[in-house]
């Protein structure tokens, strides 16, 4: 058993949100389209073509930075931490008065990026623990991530 506090600020809010919309069937046809309309520019030299290309490639991760920041401002349950105890049951998470347990067989995957560690509680749903404030217990948490979900749903590396 392990326990720990997370406090989820818009950066990590922000990673997530990256992480979910560009390995969504939308963020990956967006991302080809715009990259299309930009080798089209180039090789018919019509330039307008450079204008709907970029504007596919950079509206997304903008919006969803604004997004992220407007989040984390907005929702009180950014506000304070975050407490997580990960057993063989599964993850219980609380904050004052609340709490919610999430057995591990109903866990839907978890993912890691360069900064965080997310466990999807939902196909859009997820826990995020960002991996500077997991410290050392970073590998204990993927440890207990790996142990308790079946290999196809963990896509984790540290």
């Amino acid at each position: 058993m392990m326990e720990f506090d997370i406090k989820i600020e818009s950066g990590d809010l922000y990673d997530y949100m990256l992480r979910h919309s560009y390995y969504s069937p939308a963020g990956i046809l967006g991302s080809c389209f715009g990259a299309l309309f930009i080798v089209l520019a180039v090789m018919t030299e019509q330039w307008i073509y450079i204008l709907f290309g970029g504007i596919l490639l950079i509206y997304l991760p903008c919006n969803l930075f604004l997004k992220s920041k407007q989040q984390v401002g907005n929702n009180p349950s950014f506000k304070k931490p975050l407490h997580y105890k990960l057993d063989d049951q599964g993850i219980m998470i609380s904050q004052g008065e609340d709490s919610v347990q999430y057995l591990w067989e109903e866990l839907y995957k978890a993912v890691s990026t360069g900064r965080s560690i997310i466990v999807y509680t939902s196909a859009v749903h997820a826990t995020i623990f960002p991996k500077r404030q997991l410290g050392d217990n970073i590998t204990d948490v993927i440890r207990m991530i790996s142990t308790h979900m079946p290999p196809k749903k963990v896509k984790i590396r540290s």
